[in-house]
């Protein structure tokens, strides 16, 4: 027992994150290096969970200082989450083996979700090639649902254009048919094959000056016609424009999209599935050590006199309340 040891403020950080009680830890000599040991293991997934959270903020917000403070926030959250499930860890194992299991299943959810954005970060420069790619994709995809938006107002306007530009074309044949009979008519080269304006040649004129009357008042009623068809679907068409510039606007590369897209990675890339699931068990590995170190750790004489110490004080606490005289530790 060494009753006079002063432990550095390295050491006394490192007991506290390990949850270990310095009174009682500075006189077990042994038992100082393994509380270090799990100090330094929960001091190493403080720091990866800090930096983590800050890179998954980071793709959220603009401001980096924001995401360090949200960072470092979860981190610590994090932190006093490991150090309640090492401090609920009891060597003696009245508690069973459910407590246990829970405190591994608790860290293994911690450790796969702190595992994403490490992941995001490792396999960054692939993740945005892979993001433009699925942006593009995505952009096709919303050009296609828009003309099928759109594809029953434009085929109701492009089927009245058609009607109207049939009906000028007929009204312009008739025209042109009646111009021709009348010119065959009046060199002879057709109808009664006499040269001259005589009383056929007159009627056919009468009647392609009236066809031809009839094609320029149809046209001053169908062009405008046509116009305001073609203003319609020229203004779906700015439409469709407007809402797929106000979508490319919308697309990211946010945390959501890198996800997506690491995804598609994994999916369509066999050694980048291999790597990507290796990495996972590594990174989720970092959270759940502090937790494997404290339970396979032998304790020593650290949780013998931490034993002893509450059933003291319990003890007291008894006496207390039955008014006896209590005993010193």
């Amino acid at each position: 027992m060494q009753e006079n040891y002063l432990p550095s403020r390295r050491e006394q950080f490192l007991w506290w994150l390990s949850t270990a009680e310095t009174v009682l830890l500075k006189n077990a000599v042994v038992d100082r290096n393994r509380h270090s040991i799990i100090g330094m293991l929960v001091l190493a997934t403080w720091s990866f969970a800090t930096l983590a959270w800050t890179y998954f903020f980071s793709t959220i917000v603009d401001k980096v200082w924001i995401a360090c403070l949200l960072g470092l926030f979860m981190g610590g959250i994090i932190l006093f989450i490991d150090r309640a499930l090492i401090k609920g860890i009891n060597h003696s194992g009245k508690q069973g083996w459910k407590p246990l299991i829970f405190r591994m299943f608790l860290a293994y959810t911690i450790g796969l979700f702190m595992a994403q954005p490490a992941l995001l970060f490792l396999f960054e420069k692939e993740i945005l090639v892979q993001t433009s790619l699925d942006n593009e994709v995505k952009k096709k995809n919303k050009y296609v649902e828009l003309e099928k938006l759109y594809a029953p107002q434009k085929k109701q306007l492009l089927d009245e254009k058609k009607q109207l530009n049939t009906n000028l074309s007929l009204r312009y044949q008739e025209m042109i048919q009646t111009s021709n009979q009348f010119i065959r008519e009046s060199d002879g080269t057709g109808g009664s094959k006499k040269i001259g304006l005589k009383s056929i040649a007159l009627a056919k004129k009468a009647a392609a000056d009236k066809a031809a009357a009839d094609y320029y008042e149809a046209a001053k009623l169908i062009n405008p016609s046509i116009k305001s068809i073609d203003s319609n679907i020229q203004m779906i068409d700015q439409t469709i424009t407007k809402e797929l510039i106000a979508f490319n606007q919308l697309l990211n590369n946010g945390f959501i999209t890198r996800i997506e897209a690491l995804d598609h990675l994994v999916n369509q890339n066999n050694a980048v599935k291999f790597r990507y699931y290796l990495l996972i068990v590594l990174l989720m590995l970092i959270e759940l050590m502090p937790v494997l170190s404290k339970y396979l750790l032998p304790s020593g004489t650290y949780a013998l006199n931490a034993a002893l110490t509450e059933k003291v004080e319990m003890e007291n606490l008894r006496k207390v309340n039955r008014n006896e005289p209590i005993d010193s530790f």
